[in-house]
């Protein structure tokens, strides 16, 4: 150990992230009247037992307002094969085009689309949310789940860094 004191510097971080390579995923929401749903790529596990999983919207999209008035939100695994669901849900805002009317989906638990080409999904409960800068958090309890294909090469955000987003950060 030396004496000198580690300063790092002011840029860092976003040096770090840059170099990041999360995966992404589809979420979708139901509010009891509205459904919705974005790409997002703010989303982790963050427990074990019992199982938790952290999502983060951004505070700018449809999908957002309606998570907030929702009591579940589903969580869909992406592939390099569901690059069009991650054009979709990711370069178009719901406040623009009904998404769910060009992709193919079915009624899930609670009232919650789940897409028919994603490989796997869950649907977690809301236990709470919070304002985290430009994204809201919210904290699923994982309830049901299904995988349904292959889960080699997800989908990461290197791979669909080229989408224009429907929504700013």
């Amino acid at each position: 150990m030396t004496d000198t004191p580690l300063e790092g510097t002011p840029d860092g971080f976003a040096r770090i992230a840059s170099h990041l390579d999360y995966p992404m995923f589809v979420l979708t929401a139901f509010d009891g009247e509205e459904r919705s749903g974005c790409l997002i790529g703010f989303a982790t596990q963050s427990a074990i037992d019992p199982a938790r999983f952290f999502v983060a919207l951004s505070n700018k999209n449809r999908t957002y307002r309606i998570a907030h008035a929702s009591e579940h939100l589903a969580v869909h695994v992406l592939t390099e094969a569901n690059r069009d669901l991650a054009s979709l849900f990711g370069e178009h805002s719901g406040d623009d085009i009904d998404k769910f009317g060009r992709c193919a989906w079915r009624e899930g638990p609670y009232g919650l689309p789940i897409l028919d080409d994603a490989p796997a999904w869950f649907v977690g409960r809301i236990l709470g949310h919070s304002e985290i800068g430009d994204h809201g958090g919210f904290l699923l309890d994982p309830e049901r789940g299904d995988v349904r294909g292959d889960l080699d090469g997800l989908l990461t955000f290197a791979k669909v860094s080229d989408l224009e987003a429907g929504h700013g950060a």
